[in-house]
């Protein structure tokens, strides 16, 4: 098995990579290091990633590069890590079945598995395969000791002693089933919420923004249901957002946006509307894209105690100074290292088995 400290240090090296990246891009591919090849190949490889999922734009793409770069380093690495020993972690191979909604949405799960000292046998998504090839071929040229501990299957996954599956709720009854017999964390469907009250700064709504369009409102971290006091007046939300309203020149949003505003005026729902981002009162979490449901309150408490009922459904709960682990405006898409998926410890999981 790796050494933990070889682990920490091939991932702290592939954050730097990660941010030395986003430079090398940013600056027009042009580099004053000799050795470019890796990140040339990067740029071919998210390039190349659209032709998978239409939503995988390098805007997209990069957000979440840049993300995880700032994540890898040796101090966000050890103290999400210190809490735990990893050095009673007993080598194991974990299926992992990972989503492919957004750009490498799986890898906590896959960099939690080798870095307390697993394998990961990994079935892709068709939706992201490039990626996390790719990632893994870099992992193992910093690193070539993790060449036995990376396997990517398109078949039939076998000879696992645990699974971590993320899919839809449907795939998820599936999930169930088949690997009902050994240690598993299923993943359904979760969707984000925030509660407004009215007394909101321009900021912190244009930050609430964020929170809905990134990724285009494809993960389960971006908020698609706003609740709302009584008689709440949308003018300043939508004044606050309009700076998003480039997103309508994304093909594929648009003919979202287009065809979901037709299925709500053929059903005769009543929405409001400002060209980008429809809002519908509606008692379901899940909206579709260029959408967000609302829904109204008349009791805070009242409420609390609703989400509190309903956190099985819930990802996220953006406030202030309303839930006890509320995330503050702008911030879903910037989860740390120990901010769990389904708040599921995946790293206790991996140690108790």
């Amino acid at each position: 098995m790796i050494d933990h400290k070889v682990r920490l240090k091939a991932f702290v090296k592939l954050g730097a990579f990660f941010q030395e990246f986003c430079e090398y891009v940013n600056n027009n591919a042009v580099s004053l290091e000799n050795d470019t090849s890796w990140k040339e190949e990067f740029l071919q490889v998210v390039n190349n990633a659209k032709h998978y999922n239409g939503w995988f734009t390098q805007e997209n793409i990069l957000l979440s590069i840049k993300s995880w770069g700032h994540l890898l380093t040796v101090h966000n690495l050890e103290k999400w890590l210190n809490d735990y020993n990893l050095s009673k972690n007993t080598s194991k191979t974990v299926a992992l079945i990972l989503a492919g909604n957004i750009p490498l949405v799986g890898f906590h799960d896959f960099l939690t598995v080798l870095i307390t000292g697993n394998k990961a046998l990994v079935k892709l998504s068709s939706n992201d395969k490039l990626l996390f090839n790719f990632i893994a071929k870099y992992l193992i040229y910093t690193e070539p000791t993790f060449k036995e501990s990376i396997i990517f299957s398109d078949g039939k996954l076998e000879n696992f002693d645990a699974v971590i599956a993320t899919g839809s709720n449907n795939t998820a009854r599936y999930f169930e089933h088949y690997f009902s017999k050994g240690p598993n964390i299923i993943r359904k469907n979760r969707n984000s919420v925030a509660v407004l009250t009215g007394q909101e700064t321009t900021e912190e709504l244009t930050a609430l923004g964020d929170d809905i369009f990134t990724y285009y409102g494809l993960g389960c971290r971006s908020v698609s249901k706003l609740f709302v006091p009584e008689g709440y007046n949308f003018d300043d939300f939508y004044k606050a957002v309009y700076k998003f309203h480039p997103i309508i020149n994304q093909n594929k949003y648009a003919n979202n946006y287009d065809y979901n505003k037709a299925v709500y005026l053929m059903s005769e729902f009543k929405i409001l509307d400002n060209g980008f981002l429809m809002l519908k009162e509606d008692s379901n979490y899940g909206s579709p894209i260029a959408s967000v449901f609302f829904e109204y309150y008349t009791s805070l408490e009242e409420l609390k105690i609703k989400l509190e009922q309903e956190k099985d459904q819930l990802q996220c709960i953006v406030a202030n100074n309303f839930y006890t682990n509320e995330i503050a405006f702008g911030k879903t898409q910037m989860p740390e290292l120990w901010e769990y998926a389904d708040h599921i410890d995946t790293v206790e999981f991996l140690l108790s088995i």
